[in-house]
């Protein structure tokens, strides 16, 4: 075997409308394709693809009982959090300060726990570009 690289996160979803809501209008993720029954977002690296849970099995339990967990990088977690905040969305950690850099946990309308990390750059040539929040500073 000879894997390259992570395509895609499956996540199974009650509500597809509903997720495509939180993930590409709430969150900001581009929808780079779409179908009936299955959406995949995002444009680099792995895509995070959205699937009906009750075309293959009935939907139970959340991130806590099934140990999901998605994670995104943002620049500014706390910007982050207070434009999430405003849109809504229910926070399940507020921001906690560690080595690697500050972090906070969202839900999303499954009960998926969506982990926001804002890395410290140690050396400054590690950064790639100035983000605020989820936009583009």
């Amino acid at each position: 075997m000879n894997i390259k690289k992570v395509g895609n996160v499956i996540l199974a979803v009650k509500d597809l409308d509903k997720s495509i809501v939180f993930y590409h209008e709430i969150i900001g993720l581009p929808i780079k394709k779409q179908r009936r029954s299955w959406v995949d977002l995002g444009t680099t690296g792995a895509l995070l693809s959205l699937h009906p849970a009750s075309l293959t099995a009935e939907h139970i339990g959340s991130s806590i009982d099934n140990g999901i967990t998605v994670g995104f990088l943002v620049g500014d977690v706390q910007s982050s959090v207070d434009e999430l905040k405003e849109k809504g969305v229910e926070i399940f950690r507020d921001i906690v300060e560690r080595d690697a850099g500050k972090n906070a946990v969202i839900l999303d309308p499954d009960g998926y726990l969506v982990s926001l990390f804002e890395p410290i750059f140690r050396d400054k040539d590690e950064q790639t570009g100035g983000y605020h929040g989820f936009t583009p500073a």
